[in-house]
């Protein structure tokens, strides 16, 4: 389907076309545009692989959080097998050995000065 007025415009606007300090302004604003890409363009390029060392770092540290569960879930679980079990005595001697440890740092931490 053709248009009635296609590429007809005032005789004018057709010089204004071919005008080179207009071609000349273009091409400038081409090439600014260019450098502006570019910019982009290196940026996003960084932020990209600064992200993927991102979400490494974060793996890394899911699985070491991971493994830090695993020994204290087992480490709490030998802790309640030797808490139900039948030598409470341990536990009551575990607790007074801290206590002791924690007065003897007390005192040296009081009377040192």
């Amino acid at each position: 389907m053709r248009r009635a007025h296609a590429n007809q415009y005032p005789p004018d606007f057709m010089q204004g076309m071919q005008d080179p300090a207009l071609e000349t302004e273009n091409d400038r604003m081409t090439d600014e545009l260019k450098g502006k890409i570019q910019s982009l363009k290196s940026l996003t390029i960084e932020i990209g692989s600064e992200v993927r060392g991102q979400n490494q770092y974060l793996r890394d540290m899911d699985d070491e959080f991971d493994n830090a569960g695993g020994f204290l879930g087992k480490a709490m679980g030998r802790v309640k097998k030797l808490a139900n079990g039948s030598h409470n005595h341990v536990v009551l001697y575990l607790l007074l050995f801290s206590f002791c440890v924690f007065l003897f740092l007390w005192l040296l931490i009081r009377f040192s000065s």
